[in-house]
């Protein structure tokens, strides 16, 4: 018997006799014990609490959309009265605004003070003019 033929024949009984150490005899569960108990520290999950969602956020019936609307309009129309609506040869300064957004739903990251529905900057032909680029892209 040469030696492929012994290895063809060894190799799956070797493979087989293993496998029925580590899991039937519990070989493998003592090694995971032994290595916890080697730690030292018992080991628990610790988790991040969850995001504090604002007031604003939070999604609102249409009854309370519109009474915060209203609210909106008389804060104005106060501020209008205050200027004095001759002021600015009554030009209305509140027409097409709308209030600062408040705090952001996560209070963390890169973009914690970037309006949601900021459009951001367009980059869509900062690749495709330039040669250099497509040279570094492999093009």
């Amino acid at each position: 018997m040469n030696k492929d033929d012994l290895r063809k024949v060894l190799k799956p009984l070797i493979k087989e006799c293993i496998k029925e150490v580590i899991f039937e005899d519990g070989a493998l569960s003592t090694v995971v014990s032994e290595v916890v108990k080697g730690l030292g520290n018992p080991l628990s999950e610790s988790r991040l609490p969850p995001p504090v969602v604002p007031k604003e956020m939070v999604l609102e019936s249409k009854e309370q959309a519109q009474v915060r609307r209203n609210r909106l309009q008389e804060n104005r129309n106060k501020m209008m009265k205050a200027i004095g609506s001759d002021s600015y040869n009554g030009v209305n300064l509140f027409e097409g605004t709308t209030p600062t957004p408040g705090p952001s739903a996560t209070q963390y990251g890169a973009l914690k003070d970037v309006v949601p529905n900021d459009p951001g900057v367009d980059i869509s032909s900062f690749m495709g003019s330039s040669r250099i680029w497509k040279k570094l892209a492999g093009k």
